[in-house]
């Protein structure tokens, strides 16, 4: 499959997710107001002579508090997220600005950053570099192209060559180009205004100051079970969103660069480095879908990944499954003996004739 159709696809379902979450939103609202009829039922309109009905405009009043709820903490979040532009946000993850004159390898970067914007026709981010992360890594921040930021962190100055930096750059600069700094953004706020809905019920749900939990509180736990299924369902559809952005920024950066082996060796390089244990700078589960290759500890179902797996975006990119790569630079000397993780045909495959994207 030709690197174009990826990005179509990718496009294609990001707009049925996009769909599928506003559906999310209604579905939250039925829900709730279910669950508080039920609730209702039980503490008072079940008993009630002449049959059960509902209060006076309770449809409406609940529809208005959860929809008030969900778009608010959306506003709220979203205005936290981009308070600042780009440059706080990325300093909030751990970035400085890059420092040309301080080394080769930030000065190398700086120009990538010039070359890619020209290439690619976008005005140019603020360059900056996440210091002590040994990690390989990256994230582009900015709510639009003029406070766009492109960082990256050490580890990827210390090991990456200067055609796996550029790979690694343009599918930053996809990632603003798209729009899917701001998209992410907004979807962040979505399902923190999701969560707002269970915070809403658990609050109901506490005992009081005498440790006593009242009616209300079964009207909590209702408004809590609605609002965990939302927030558990948009947050499944912000990674699906996440991952379908993740192929269309790796396409994309095949296409600018015309090199398979620039981006593919950033990810392989990434396997090599998890395989060895290589401790990384931590990033809360919020700013996950921000970053180039995920990196929250532990395990996570493979739905709520914010990432695909390294693997299936190897596949994508050269057409076929290939192994870790080394972590030395062309212009360093190589390892005195290569380990069983970078031996063998894992390498012999990078020049190879294999069907994937192909850069025609």
């Amino acid at each position: 499959m030709r690197f174009f159709e990826f990005q179509r696809d990718a496009r294609g379902r990001t707009r049925r997710l996009l769909v599928a979450f506003a559906a999310t939103v209604l579905l939250l609202v039925v829900a709730v107001n279910a669950a508080l009829a039920l609730a209702w039922g039980l503490t008072w309109g079940f008993w009630m002579p002449g049959g059960f009905s509902l209060p006076r405009h309770f449809i409406a009043v609940n529809t208005g508090v959860t929809l008030m709820f969900v778009l608010g903490g959306w506003w709220v979040e979203t205005t936290r997220l981009s308070d600042g532009g780009g440059v706080r946000l990325a300093e909030q993850m751990g970035a400085r600005p890059a420092q040309p004159s301080g080394g080769l390898d930030e000065q190398r970067f700086v120009n990538i950053v010039h070359e890619m914007a020209i290439a690619s026709g976008l005005k140019r981010p603020t360059p900056m570099v996440v210091g002590r992360d040994a990690g390989i890594n990256a994230f582009a921040t900015g709510w639009s192209e003029d406070d766009a930021v492109v960082a990256v962190t050490q580890g990827a100055l210390d090991h990456l060559s200067r055609e796996e930096l550029q790979g690694l750059v343009a599918h930053e600069f996809s990632h603003i180009g798209e729009g899917d700094t701001r998209l992410n953004m907004r979807l962040a706020g979505m399902v923190f205004g999701l969560e707002m809905i269970y915070r809403m019920g658990q609050q109901l749900f506490e005992p009081d100051v005498h440790g006593r939990r009242t009616l209300a509180a079964l009207i909590g736990l209702a408004i809590m079970v609605a609002g965990w299924l939302g927030w558990l369902a948009g947050h499944a559809l912000q990674a699906a969103v996440s991952r379908q952005r993740e192929f269309l920024a790796d396409a994309r950066a095949v296409q600018w660069t015309r090199s398979r082996d620039g981006l593919g060796g950033v990810l392989r390089k990434v396997m090599a480095q998890q395989r060895a244990g290589v401790v990384v700078r931590p990033i809360g589960s919020t700013m996950q879908h921000m970053l180039l290759v995920g990196n929250e500890p532990g395990a996570v179902a493979h739905w709520l990944d914010s990432h695909p797996t390294l693997e299936e975006r190897v596949r994508r990119i050269y057409g076929r499954a290939l192994g870790p790569l080394p972590l030395q630079r062309p212009d360093e000397a190589p390892p005195a003996a290569a380990t069983p993780a970078t031996a063998g045909g894992d390498n012999t495959g990078d020049t190879a004739d294999a069907p994937g994207w192909t850069l025609s």
